[in-house]
């Protein structure tokens, strides 16, 4: 369990359960980004009768769950601040620990208490009006919720809710103070069971002078009963985890609509015309991990505005103009390179899959033994497979050949015959990259850099890695075996030896790969043909841009049965109120039916969407269901709601409706992920229908699948945040630099300032951009702490909390 999203951030509003997601409100939102990574496990203890375990880490956010029945092994807990108190986050072996049924709860309960006096004494009158988000207890994934209130020496209970995680009960239950010390109070909730003892599922406790002064009135977090944590001493094992913390505010979209116009003049200008550019600032500023986060936000910012082509251009101009020697040209991770290499994989994936999932998929069925390195080669192994007793290592060393040969083989046909299949931002990319490589190196010992610059991105950060570790680019759903690793990483070796030209070949520690060498020496003018054909294409416009449609307008994109709420099915019970329609979306229309052959068929305009956004669990009190916010002719809006069949499903569909809508204007900001029901919002609360929504939308483009929306909020807001820590270096270099003088005699003699050999114009233009962009960066300050100020001034109005 990772206990780390910010206590006024209820995950009712989260979109998925890791890695930048973005929790809020229509106004303002704040982002957190929890970064987990499982590394390995050791001296776990078995659990299955073989004498091992299979075991598996469910990541649990607060109070998010996942309902397993599974044996459990083990948990460790991290809280917020632990987290959070090392920016580089917790990289260590942690022991597991025991599990406590009544220690894992979850959800809130809404209590409203009054303290009443009369001839006969004090009374507690406690109204329990309801619960959400409890934790399934049992096996069908709900509970049977009943309250216990506890007054000194009196408790009284509530009815029992049926099969539910949110239970409404709307009772009023009254206490008699007995004499003695005045009694905290203690709400209780429990599952009833039939067989066997209830289970817990979280309480609340309020001191005696709470509830004089401040009566609780609202929601309430369920808490744990009060123990003390006992370490298991290792007993149950460890795990190794990378855990990250990063959490930030973003803001409506006018505010920072001045920086992302600063960003795309950048692009627009020449690279060595505008040192004071945003672009140039980050540059100077960012590293190591933080510069391919950096990386990864401009390169959607830019997607979004169909300017990915210029801001790639911008930053491989200034990169080559710094490398003197070609043989280190992109070698480095710099935001040049890792712009380029996330650029790939954000545009590039389905490309990818479509050259490499054959042949991977290949690998990991057949599962031959392959090795050319005498050091590895376990002649045990092969013994098995062969027909003439033990094979020497030269017999190894041939069939593993013909092995890797047999599928470098179809792996080099795939990406050299798919010149056509490439998406065309990526030609032009490389196209731009290559021209800028040619007027920097024209020399003709040079000619071979001007295909390296390519193939070092194209083979050595996007084939060579996806072979690899497939699971990481999605070609795979699980990691390879070792047996299987390593036939990847020679696979890998060998394409990355042909993205490097042959320039190693034959250098090195790993001579034992010289039996591929004719192979690959063949291969290698097979990919300078492919470079040449992969550059060839004409255009300047990047595609991709915001309005672009990136669903054909009378192409079937997806169909398949859905469950269709009815839109008012009031009186009808909540299994009821959904039927099983047919459901087919083109570009122009989600139209749907009884079935497939159905004649009759309504149909809603996808030029009338407005927003696509999952629901709360809760509001139906269903898994998988959406929402589709529709708006007429007459400005009204409407919610379609649908339900899934599983979660992966649920995010095809999503994925599918936005971008079959993404050109459509007018998108809602927020909407509400409950629904409207018992004269109320689910989520919210909120008593009117028409009341603004309480989550922000994830309405923008989405690349390659549902798992990378492009959010310009969110990433220029990452962008603001890296500028702010060049602010002083920037007012002094441009600002307030004593010494800077305006003659170019006087730049000479400076030798090592920043603006050596600058014209006048040059130095006035360059301060001008600093002081604009200096601010912008003061604006968006100034409504960062204007809303922090509103922050402050909610919390103060809430009522106490126990």
């Amino acid at each position: 369990m990772l206990d780390a999203l910010p206590p006024a951030v209820h995950p009712r509003n989260l979109d998925a359960l890791l890695a930048g997601k973005v929790w809020g409100w229509a106004a303002m939102a704040k982002s957190s980004s929890l970064n987990v990574r499982v590394v390995e496990g050791r001296a776990l203890p078995a659990q299955d009768v073989s004498g091992s375990s299979d075991p598996y880490c469910i990541v649990k956010v607060d109070d998010e769950v996942v309902a397993r029945h599974d044996d459990i092994i083990g948990k460790i807990s991290l809280s917020r601040e632990a987290i959070a108190a090392d920016p580089r986050g917790i990289d260590s072996w942690i022991n597991l620990s025991h599990v406590d049924p009544d220690a894992e709860v979850q959800g809130e309960i809404c209590l409203a208490v009054q303290m009443l006096e009369d001839v006969r004494g004090r009374c507690l009158r406690c109204h329990v009006l309801q619960a959400r988000d409890l934790a399934p207890r049992d096996i069908s994934g709900t509970s049977d919720p009943f309250a216990r209130v506890f007054w000194g020496s009196q408790s009284l209970e509530t009815s029992t809710i049926k099969k539910t995680r949110f239970p409404h009960w709307d009772e009023v239950l009254e206490l008699r103070e007995m004499p003695g010390s005045p009694s905290p109070l203690r709400v209780e909730l429990w599952d009833w069971d039939m067989v066997g003892k209830n289970d817990f599922l979280g309480m609340v406790e309020f001191p005696p002078q709470v509830l004089q002064q401040n009566p609780p009135n609202g929601w309430f977090h369920l808490l744990p009963f009060p123990r003390v944590e006992e370490d298991s001493g290792g007993s149950l094992g460890a795990l190794r985890l990378k855990v990250r913390l990063t959490e930030d505010r973003v803001l409506p979209s006018q505010y920072y609509q001045p920086l992302r116009e600063l960003l795309m003049e950048s692009v627009l200008r020449p690279a060595e015309e505008y040192a004071a550019s945003p672009l140039a600032v980050l540059e100077e500023l960012t590293s190591g991990d933080c510069r391919q986060e950096l990386a990864t936000k401009l390169v959607k910012l830019f997607l979004g505005q169909g300017l990915a082509g210029p801001f790639l251009d911008y930053l491989t101009r200034r990169e080559v103009a710094r490398t003197t020697d070609p043989n280190t040209l992109f070698r480095s991770n710099s935001l040049a390179s890792k712009s380029m290499e996330q650029f790939l994989k954000l545009v590039g994936r389905p490309y990818l899959h479509e050259v490499l999932r054959p042949v991977i998929n290949r690998v990991f069925e057949e599962r031959k033994y392959m090795e050319l390195d005498p050091c590895k080669m376990d002649l045990g192994r092969t013994r098995r497979i062969s027909f003439k007793g033990a094979p020497s290592e030269e017999h190894v060393r041939e069939v593993s050949l013909g092995l890797l040969t047999g599928y470098l083989g179809p792996i080099m046909d795939a990406i050299v015959g798919s010149v056509g299949r490439c998406p065309p931002a990526i030609r032009l990319a490389f196209k731009q990259l290559r021209q800028c490589v040619e007027e920097r190196f024209p020399q003709a010992e040079h000619e071979d850099v001007k295909n390296l610059a390519i193939s070092g991105f194209l083979f050595l950060r996007f084939f060579a890695p996806a072979i690899l570790t497939p699971k990481l680019f999605d070609l795979r759903d699980q990691h390879a075996d070792p047996q299987t690793s390593r036939s990847l990483l020679l696979l890998a070796k060998a394409v990355q030896s042909i993205g490097n030209l042959g320039q190693q070949l034959g250098q090195g520690k790993e001579l034992w790969m010289a039996p591929l060498h004719p192979f690959l020496l063949q291969s290698i003018s097979r990919v300078r043909d492919f470079l040449d054909q992969l550059v060839d294409v004409d255009g300047k416009e990047e595609p991709g841009g915001p309005a672009r449609a990136l669903v054909p307008p009378s192409v079937t994109v997806r169909e398949g049965y859905l469950l269709k709420r009815k839109e008012e099915p009031s009186g009808l019970a909540t299994r009821f109120a959904f039927k099983k329609r047919y459901f087919r979306l083109s570009g122009e229309m989600l139209s749907y039916s009884r079935n497939p052959e159905w004649q009759t068929r309504s149909s809603i305009p996808v030029s009338h969407i407005r927003a696509v956004e999952r629901v709360d669990e809760g509001a139906f009190q269903l898994p998988h269901v959406m929402q589709v916010v529709t708006q007429d002719g007459a400005g009204a809006l409407h919610t379609t709601y649908l339900q899934c069949k599983n979660v992966n499903e649920l995010n095809q569909w999503l994925s599918a409706l936005r971008k079959a809508s993404a050109p459509n204007p007018d998108k809602l900001a927020a909407c509400h992920p409950g629904a409207f029901r018992s004269a109320h919002w689910t989520c919210c609360l909120q008593a009117e229908r028409s009341a603004a929504g309480c989550s922000r939308t994830h309405s923008a483009v989405t690349l390659g699948d549902w798992s990378d929306p492009l959010d310009p909020d969110a990433e220029t807001q990452m962008v603001y945040r890296q500028l702010l820590l060049g602010r002083d270096r920037l007012r002094m270099k441009f600002l307030e630099d004593s010494n800077l003088v305006t003659t170019p005699e006087a730049d000479t003699e400076k030798g090592s300032s920043a603006t050596e050999g600058a014209c006048p114009d040059a130095l006035a233009h360059q301060r001008e951009a600093a002081a604009h962009l200096l601010e912008v960066l003061a604006d968006l300050d100034q409504a960062h702490e204007e809303f922090q100020h509103q922050e402050q001034r909610k919390v103060a109005l809430r009522p106490l909390r126990p």
